[in-house]
């Protein structure tokens, strides 16, 4: 059984951080990525850029409508995630402005992080294993 994890990040309490403390807090998270994948725990992952590259369609006066960000409600809860292979952005959200589940909540669509990564150690533990 897999479980997806969405980690949180207040921006506020991470600006107030040295880039030095910024440093050692991704190291003890990719340590205990390292931790876990040693264990068997850890499937897959990704990181996802800023909220401000999201792009939030809704279903809206019978069509998809968009907002640039996360702009999801409080009152709505996140069901799921879809990894989705597009040429960029645009297309992304041409592809999900077709999902049918827009019809009963918003879908933010975010770019992954790349870079981050290809510079990850487990991610290039799980490359070097075929994913």
């Amino acid at each position: 059984m897999k479980f997806v994890c969405l980690g949180a990040l207040d921006k506020q309490a991470w600006s107030k951080l040295s880039p030095k403390e910024q440093e050692a807090m991704v190291k003890a998270c990719t340590d205990f990525d390292e931790e876990l994948y040693a264990g068997g725990h850890f499937a897959d992952g990704f990181a996802l850029q800023d909220t401000a590259a999201a792009t939030t369609i809704r279903w809206k006066g019978g069509k998809a409508t968009l907002t640039d960000g996360p702009f999801a409600e409080t009152k709505e809860m996140l069901g799921g995630i879809l990894i989705l292979e597009a040429k960029d952005k645009e297309e992304a959200v041409r592809i999900m402005s077709r999902h049918p589940g827009i019809r009963m909540g918003p879908f933010e669509i975010r770019p992954a992080d790349e870079a981050f990564m290809d510079q990850h150690p487990v991610m290039q533990k799980l490359k070097e294993n075929g994913r």
